[in-house]
């Protein structure tokens, strides 16, 4: 069923429960709270009596006496008097005997019905009967406190009047359901459009922004749709980007892979066929051999990282380590690896011991990383430097080069998985150095930032927070 139909039907229900609702309400508590007379019950006091007295021919003062007196203590607060139609009392309840002229019999009826609903106000009815041509008058006295508090009467004697009376209350009553109409319509409409929008939304789709200027909860939720539509329009476009990087991936290992593959079943083949010439050559050979194999298990290691990335499975293991002399001995490696390759080095590292809480092998990785990168695309600057700074409660590492550089427009996303810069076959990697060096300093609590001017300067600085200065402060 549509809302739209629900809601002709709440209107239709609770339009007739209403009525039935207050009509209910308005009769117990008008019994409950609004006791006292009214003129349907006067006339209805009046009609017993009059009957009785017809009944039992009773006009003259030792019939009605009885009567009345019966009348009268059944209802104490009514007066009770029986005229003749000269205006002599014949018996009256309160035991007064007077003769009525007609001006007293007007007085005493002038403000009616007004008396009726007046505060301690005198209210008299007046009823008559006949024998045998002769008229006898029954007055009715009681006090206005004596009426009920509220009294609503309706006289119309035509159906024109009633009508008249009738079609302002259904337009009165028809215009808050018409106003509510409109509105749970114009919120359907836009509830539709919400749902329509939500049905529609996914990673392939084009972008569907809703326009809603409305403040209430719709207009919030319009909002939030809209930001989420955005949202997986940004992830879609992210896991795009991510797929095409892992083909990318895929293509690299493999291009990656088969070469090095290549050379090594080459010179496996020469050295078991014994085709080398001499000693020399065969330890050319094996030394080519020994660089592809490391080589391909770099390539493995990368790989196992990638996973461990996605895993969250990278876990600090920390404690006190002297970084000064763990970036000595990575330094005396490099400068080993870079000797008689016309590159100049530079090691900035103080004499003295520098110690801090890190998990050391991954700081090592991470610094490894940073100078493979340099050397890889900062070769043409044939520099190569490495520091140690110790600043306050904080430790920095540089790497610099002064080779190519990063490009401005690919600066912001050299931390990213699969990312490289040049985006060709040029150069090795799977492009997820830098984005592992980032993740193990972020477990570290610390930062990784860089500046590059290409052929003049690219730096990356690592900061980490030295946790054995402020335990030795405490």
């Amino acid at each position: 069923m549509k809302n739209r139909t629900k809601l002709w039907l709440l209107m239709l229900i609770s339009a007739i429960t209403s009525i039935l609702l207050f009509s209910s309400l308005s009769l117990v508590m008008g019994k409950i709270g609004d006791r006292g007379y009214d003129l349907k019950s006067l006339n209805a006091l009046s009609q017993e009596v009059l009957n009785t007295i017809a009944t039992h021919q009773a006009f003259q003062i030792e019939d009605i006496t009885p009567i009345l007196d019966n009348a009268h203590s059944n209802h104490p607060d009514i007066r009770y008097e029986w005229i003749s139609a000269d205006g002599s009392t014949i018996y009256d309840t309160f035991g007064e005997k007077k003769t009525y002229d007609f001006e007293q019999l007007a007085n005493r009826m002038l403000n009616m019905p007004q008396n009726l609903w007046g505060v301690d106000e005198p209210v008299t009815l007046t009823f008559s009967i006949s024998q045998a041509h002769q008229p006898y008058y029954l007055l009715m006295s009681l006090s206005s406190d004596d009426m009920k508090n509220g009294q609503v009467y309706f006289f119309m004697r035509t159906f024109k009047a009633l009508s008249t009376f009738m079609l302002p209350l259904i337009v009165a009553l028809l215009i808050p359901y018409l106003l509510s109409l409109w509105f749970f319509s114009s919120m359907d409409k836009r509830i539709n459009k919400l749902n329509h929008a939500l049905g529609q939304l996914n990673l392939q789709s084009e972008l569907t922004v809703l326009e809603d200027t409305k403040k209430d909860e719709i207009g919030q939720l319009t909002t939030h749709y809209n930001a989420m539509a955005r949202r997986i329009q940004n992830q879609g476009e992210q896991i795009k980007q991510f797929d095409a990087r892992r083909n990318l991936l895929l293509s690299n290992l493999s291009h990656d892979l088969r070469t090095p593959l290549t050379m090594i079943l080459g010179y496996a083949e020469t050295i078991r066929a014994g085709l080398y010439k001499d000693e020399k050559e065969l330890q050319a050979s094996a030394k080519v051999l020994l660089q592809r194999s490391r080589y391909i298990d770099k390539l493995l290691d990368q790989l196992l990282d990638i996973t461990r990335q996605d895993e969250g499975n990278l876990e600090l293991h920390v404690d006190l380590h002297n970084v000064s002399e763990m970036m000595r001995k990575v330094a005396a490696d490099y400068l080993m690896f870079l000797e008689g390759q016309n590159f100049t080095v530079e090691v900035n590292i103080p004499d003295e011991d520098i110690q801090a809480w890190i998990d050391a092998s991954l700081i090592e990785r991470a610094l490894r990383n940073l100078l493979d990168n340099a050397i890889r695309y900062g070769s043409e600057g044939h520099y190569l430097e490495v520091g140690l700074t110790e600043k306050y409660d904080a430790l920095f590492m540089t790497v610099i080069d002064k080779g190519r550089g990063i490009p401005l427009q690919d600066q912001k996303h050299v931390f990213e998985r699969f990312y490289r810069v040049d985006g060709s076959r040029k150069g090795e990697g799977l492009g997820i150095g830098l984005s592992i060096v980032q993740e193990i300093i972020s477990l570290h609590d610390g930062s990784i930032t860089f500046t590059s001017v290409p052929f003049e300067r690219t730096v990356f600085e690592v900061q980490l927070p030295n946790h054995q200065r402020e335990q030795s402060k405490s």
